[in-house]
């Protein structure tokens, strides 16, 4: 048997599983798909498939499914990505460019994957230990009152107010705050919490007590630990697929109610924005969670993936497709988030 003909073979049983839920037998394989080999011959091949434990038969006379390796190799073996057609394209960018903030990118980006993917959607917020600083602003409240915005890349904010020592100068605070996003802006938080605690001894005398009040404020909002966030849309839609679960799908949806659970959906997310990454049925480090797939991809600002998103729904899952929507959903996130 060669090499070509046994994907072919693999990859007709796949799209035909996929898309009927039925095992696929050489009869049909002949009928549904231009092979160019006889019945006798598609048997042979599959055979040889089941051998190397590509695909399996679940009862005596059925016809064969994919294993956790067939869909890997599967997947492996695409050629590329399929994208997603014009209009779908449209449809990404508008739903997503009309969020006025990050929650709100957020919130759109999880219901959209779930939309269009039919599965369950998972979005991580974008981590601050990955993230620059943008801007920083500095806004008087009061005399001796002053608001300390930090902005990050991906368009978190943090905000703080700090009680000042002396009367707020707008022309001393105006320099403040063009010397504190000299120094900062565009670095890591991480960075720039390391500059800007020296800025105060560069300033003139007269001016140092004010601006060590809001270094020390934004030293705070710079490098203090937090827990990492992850929503979550479209349980639901496993129980289109109960079929697909072997006993019950409630361990699943248990598993998929942590917190932590989620959050290792993503792994180590790839340096690459637009690279796209599955995990397949049992190398998904969750017993509950290895009778399904997870397709991820990271986004972010520029160059610098700051958080992932992905979808999880059972092995039987058109990877293709499934793929492609989360590389466009992704690239689109990375958009609305440099704008």
């Amino acid at each position: 048997m060669s090499d070509e003909r046994r994907l072919a073979v693999l990859r007709a049983i796949v799209e035909d599983y996929v898309q009927t839920r039925e095992p696929v037998g050489s009869k049909a394989l002949v009928e549904r798909h231009q092979l160019g080999v006889s019945s006798a011959t598609i048997r042979n091949d599959m055979a040889a498939l089941e051998d190397d434990g590509l695909i399996a038969q679940p009862h005596t006379s059925a016809g064969r499914v994919p294993t956790d390796a067939g869909y890997r190799l599967f997947v492996d073996k695409l050629t590329e990505v399929k994208p997603m057609s014009a209009p779908e394209r449209h449809a990404i960018a508008g739903f997503l460019s009309g969020a006025v903030d990050l929650d709100d990118v957020v919130d759109r980006t999880v219901r959209l994957l779930a939309s269009l993917t039919q599965q369950v959607a998972v979005v991580q917020y974008p981590s601050l230990t990955r993230s620059t600083v943008r801007h920083i602003e500095l806004v008087p409240l009061g005399a001796q009152r002053l608001l300390v915005v930090l902005i990050a890349g991906t368009g978190r904010v943090e905000q703080r107010v700090v009680e000042t020592p002396t009367v707020i100068d707008d022309a001393v605070l105006g320099e403040i705050r063009a010397r504190i996003n000299a120094e900062s802006a565009g670095r890591l938080l991480t960075e720039a919490a390391t500059r800007l605690r020296s800025l105060p001894d560069k300033l003139s005398p007269d001016d140092r007590e004010l601006a060590r009040s809001v270094v020390g404020v934004l030293q705070d909002a710079l490098v203090e630990e937090r827990e990492e966030r992850v929503v979550m849309s479209g349980a639901a839609n496993l129980t289109r697929f109960g079929q697909d679960f072997p006993g019950s799908i409630g361990p699943v949806l248990d598993a998929l109610e942590e917190h932590v659970v989620l959050l290792r959906l993503f792994g180590e997310l790839s340096g690459d924005p637009s690279a796209v990454a599955v995990r397949i049925g049992h190398e998904i480090d969750h017993e509950a969670l290895r009778t399904t797939s997870v397709v991820t991809s990271g986004y972010g600002t520029g160059r610098d993936v700051v958080a992932g998103l992905g979808v999880l729904g059972p092995t039987r899952m058109d990877y293709p497709t499934t793929m492609a929507t989360v590389r466009a959903v992704a690239r689109y996130v990375s958009r609305v988030l440099d704008g």
